[in-house]
């Protein structure tokens, strides 16, 4: 299969070498390389095969009626490195359990290494134990994954980066600040804003804010009782008469963007934008997007993003390349950090 020039050159380097030479083509690696899918996100694994110029490995996964899990690997992946596509999208813990039986498919038919590949990690908001008798419950997905046979992780964006610290295997966290950064900055001509929604995404915004060359402003939250409804007391950073963007990791129920955006018109900002990493996009959060004052909400493919929940106002941008790129630089022993220098 022949492959489109831009699907590599959309980064800004991705594929080339350090020193600007074009790496070896991924269909020159051989037989070793292969790449599996659950049935979570099939769309994105068959992206990403397409862009290794490689076949998606045959697997049968097969649900008995008491709700058991059976999957068999149909070829040989003995010695093979292979890496297992499988975001956290519901029903989660269905298909984090149908990850785990694959690994331990894989791992018994001799595979020599098993990476499990999280665009989006279970779990991952489950970070600390900020409540007595709770579980650290994404330290615990990085436990089962190591467990079942996983030999590294990769995944994008973590909620916090201390995830990573969890793993007691090699885990590597890619991002989609490029890809964001790149569909925004055609957007720049007018006079633009970062907005952080809250004072704990300060530091993730800042980096977008950077990378844009856009002024930082921070939305100043504070609770007063006991519930889950904070009151918007000011502005940090100067937004009247400007163009906002908000940055954030995910959107769920997207009642904290809508109202931010809701807050942001109120204190002068012409029209408030949004580049969100996973849409996770649950409930009646579509509804609520459809009548809010957001003028564009951008999300990656991270999760999938069925024709129903596909508004006028939402933008949907691969990461396929870039995982792509990341998982034929695990294969070839290549730095995976080279990709954000």
């Amino acid at each position: 299969m022949n492959r489109a020039p831009t699907n590599w050159d959309i980064f800004g380097g991705f594929g080339r070498g350090e020193t600007g030479e074009r790496i070896n083509e991924v269909g020159n690696m051989g037989d070793k390389l292969k790449v599996f899918s659950g049935s979570a996100h099939p769309v994105l694994a068959r992206e990403i095969c397409n862009l290794l110029e490689t076949g998606l490995g045959e697997m049968t996964i097969h649900k008995f009626a008491n709700d058991n899990i059976k999957v068999k690997i149909e070829e040989n992946v003995r010695n093979a490195d292979v890496f297992v596509i499988q975001p956290s999208t519901i029903p989660v813990n269905e298909g984090f359990m149908e990850l785990l039986i694959i690994i331990d498919a894989i791992k018994h038919a001799s595979a020599n290494r098993i990476t499990a590949v999280l665009p989006y990690y279970a779990y991952a908001r489950s970070d600390k134990k900020d409540e007595p008798r709770i579980s650290i419950t994404a330290r615990l997905v990085a436990d089962l994954l190591e467990t079942a046979g996983a030999n590294r992780i990769l995944t994008m964006d973590l909620h916090s980066p201390q995830i990573q610290g969890f793993c007691r295997i090699p885990a590597d966290q890619l991002l989609a600040l490029p890809i964001l950064c790149d569909y925004f900055r055609a957007k720049l001509e007018d006079d633009y804003v970062v907005v952080a929604a809250d004072a704990g995404g300060v530091k993730t915004t800042a980096g977008y804010a950077a990378r844009l060359h856009l002024p930082l402003a921070i939305i100043d939250k504070r609770r007063f009782a006991d519930d889950d409804k904070a009151a918007v007391l000011n502005i940090v950073g100067e937004v009247e008469g400007k163009k906002a963007i908000i940055f954030d990791d995910e959107i769920s129920t997207g009642g904290t963007l809508v109202e931010a955006a809701e807050e942001l018109l109120s204190f002068g900002v012409r029209e408030v934008l949004a580049g969100i990493v996973h849409p996770v996009l649950v409930g009646n959060a579509i509804q609520k997007l459809e009548r809010s004052k957001l003028k564009e909400l951008v999300v990656t493919n991270t999760l999938p993003v069925p024709p129903e929940k596909k508004l006028n106002k939402l933008t949907v941008l691969s990461v396929a390349p870039l995982f792509a790129e990341a998982i034929k630089r695990i294969h070839e022993g290549e730095s995976v950090s080279a990709l954000f220098r």
